[in-house]
């Protein structure tokens, strides 16, 4: 699911090309798409685009009279900036916004339609609607960040990408972050101390200003297309079993139903292999409970 640098990007990119033009029309083939029928999505169109923004991880189109058109990618959702008059992309395109220079096309790989477009009128209501009230991380103080992260007692990995506590933040830069600060994501946020708090809040600034750099590196003055949770320029996500980066060993993870936490056992969590809930069931007492044990379950020693 494209995260805050992603999206912050998309919309860098998408100010250069649609900000000031006009929204001749919105064609729409994904019948799951559309998740609002009042206001239509015809009111915006003929309407120049007045604004861009991000409200978590959703994108938000500003046109005139306070009319608003959010987009959230979810999962598999991806934009592409095309020509004019460009087709809705067979199989995987869901809809095209038709500007005179061009065509945004949004496209959802799998079966699993879960990409979603609404259309808002009023500044009251878009909030309401679809602000979950995280703070932001790029702009928040020691302070905020500290209230915000004990303000209930829970996992780190569970804080972290918790939308109405922190905005923008998921799976993929939850697990860099947490690998940066070298704490492990099934401790809870009333355990840390003040020094550990104060770690965490420069890795979740340092990872996602990095990050963000990077892709606006990697985009260039063109349109972003490589947008994926999973790069090999990573720490940890996605690189269960390759080395660690800081120490060699190998990346662990925990899997539950579509997600998973990739994490090194031996920076973050002192060696010991957290329980994977299905792989600790079916083995029992034979789980391996340091990064020693893992490797010989590993290798069949």
């Amino acid at each position: 699911m494209p995260e805050l640098p992603d999206v912050v990007v998309y919309l860098e990119a998408l100010e250069r090309r649609v900000g000031g033009k006009v929204l001749q029309q919105v064609d729409v083939r994904g019948i799951s798409l559309l998740r609002s029928y009042d206001p239509p999505l015809t009111v915006v169109h003929g309407q120049p685009v007045i604004g861009l923004r991000r409200l978590g991880k959703r994108l938000v189109f500003a046109f005139p009279d306070e009319l608003f058109v959010v987009l959230h990618l979810m999962v598999a959702g991806r934009l592409q900036w095309r020509k004019p008059a460009a087709p809705i992309p067979a199989k995987v395109g869901l809809a095209a916004f038709r500007f005179e220079d061009g065509t945004l096309t949004l496209t959802e790989a799998g079966t699993k339609k879960r990409a979603s477009l609404w259309t808002v009128r009023g500044e009251a209501a878009l909030l309401a609607e679809h602000d979950r009230g995280g703070i932001e991380p790029l702009s928040m103080s020691p302070e905020e960040f500290g209230h915000q992260l004990t303000s209930t007692n829970r996992t780190l990995k569970r804080a972290l990408t918790d939308p109405t506590a922190f905005s923008g933040i998921g799976n993929a830069y939850s697990d860099e972050i947490l690998w940066s600060a070298q704490l492990s994501p099934t401790r809870r946020t009333g355990q840390l101390d003040a020094e550990e708090t104060e770690r965490l809040y420069r890795a979740v600034r340092d990872t996602l200003e990095v990050w963000t750099e990077r892709l606006r590196a990697e985009a260039g003055d063109g349109f972003p297309e490589k947008v994926t949770a999973f790069r090999p320029d990573m720490a940890v996500h996605g690189r269960y079993r390759l080395p660690c980066p800081r120490c060699g060993d190998p990346v662990q993870r925990i899997v539950h139903a579509d997600n998973e936490i990739n994490y090194c056992a031996t920076c973050q969590v002192g060696g010991k292999v957290l329980a994977d809930r299905s792989l600790s069931r079916l083995l029992r007492d034979e789980w391996p409970r340091s990064i020693e044990e893992w490797e010989g379950l590993r290798s069949g020693r």
